[in-house]
């Protein structure tokens, strides 16, 4: 079992950064490939970003891209989501989830097994 807690979230203003953690317990996280995903009010959920278990791969979904930056550090079971110039349209509940290495695809969140709890993004105007 992995256990996955976010952090990070919280109200800003349009154009400010923010960055999201998120802590794995219970089995080390180098087996798996790590996703961001996020959720609006009255909205699917969607793909942020993922990074493969050693970091060398990552990708983006369109609206994330020279935005947001994701990372991993292993040897502490972390994984972040660096988000800058933010907009009032990122506002969401955004999502550790974790994915046994090769399952599936990165940007379907049905490859994920386990999920944290989320933590709550507020852009403002």
């Amino acid at each position: 079992q992995v256990q996955l807690v976010e952090s990070g979230g919280g109200l800003v203003q349009a154009g400010d950064s923010l960055r999201l953690s998120c802590v794995a317990s219970g089995r080390f996280l180098s087996n798996y490939g790590m996703g961001w995903f996020r959720q609006a009010p009255g909205k699917e959920r969607e793909f942020v970003a993922a990074i493969s278990w050693r970091g060398i791969n990552t990708y983006y979904a369109d609206f994330a891209k020279g935005r947001f930056t994701i990372s991993r550090d292993n040897a502490n079971n972390l994984v972040y989501l660096q988000m800058n110039s933010l907009k009032p349209e990122d506002t969401a509940v955004y999502y550790c989830a974790a994915r046994p290495s090769g399952s599936g695809s990165y940007a379907n969140s049905d490859s994920y097994d386990y999920w944290g709890q989320g933590t709550q993004v507020t852009v403002s105007s």
